[in-house]
């Protein structure tokens, strides 16, 4: 493997795990839009699990930013946008809690606005599951002639 190459196959490494992930949690909050204004209130019924999923929140988002500091091609950049999103999300989650319930809230809310993200977020994972999958063309493989 060139050094050149090395950027592509890290790339391909998150999107095989980012890609079925993201579609997953996003087809699972579509579908259970109506529990997940109760999940809200439960984060903020009780702060201590903004403390327990903040800083795992925060440190997958950081794994991802330090390991994938690629920005060339569409797939790097899925990759590293939901890194520095992840990132984002433990941030608020740690340091401004109700502010990331009542701005969760307030989308959820909007209802189609919330499916219509889930939609184009799952989207995403199913181009970086895509991306991270597909079989790489093998240059020592004569192609047949058309």
């Amino acid at each position: 493997m060139s050094l050149t190459d090395q950027p592509q196959m890290r790339t391909r490494a998150f999107a095989r795990v980012l890609g079925p992930l993201v579609v997953i949690v996003c087809a699972a909050a579509a579908a259970r839009t109506t529990e997940m204004y109760s999940l809200t209130s439960d984060l903020a019924a009780n702060s201590m699990w903004a403390w327990v999923f903040g800083p795992f929140v925060l440190l997958g988002g950081l794994v991802i930013v330090a390991l994938h500091p690629y920005w060339r091609g569409l797939a790097a950049v899925v990759v590293s946008v939901l890194g520095w999103l992840v990132v984002l999300r433990g941030l608020l989650l740690l340091a401004f809690p109700a502010t990331f319930i009542s701005v969760a809230r307030s989308v959820i809310d909007q209802g189609d606005l919330w499916r219509g993200l889930c939609i184009v977020c799952a989207a995403f994972g199913v181009y970086l599951s895509y991306i991270g999958w597909m079989p790489l063309a093998d240059p020592t493989v004569p192609r047949q002639a058309t």
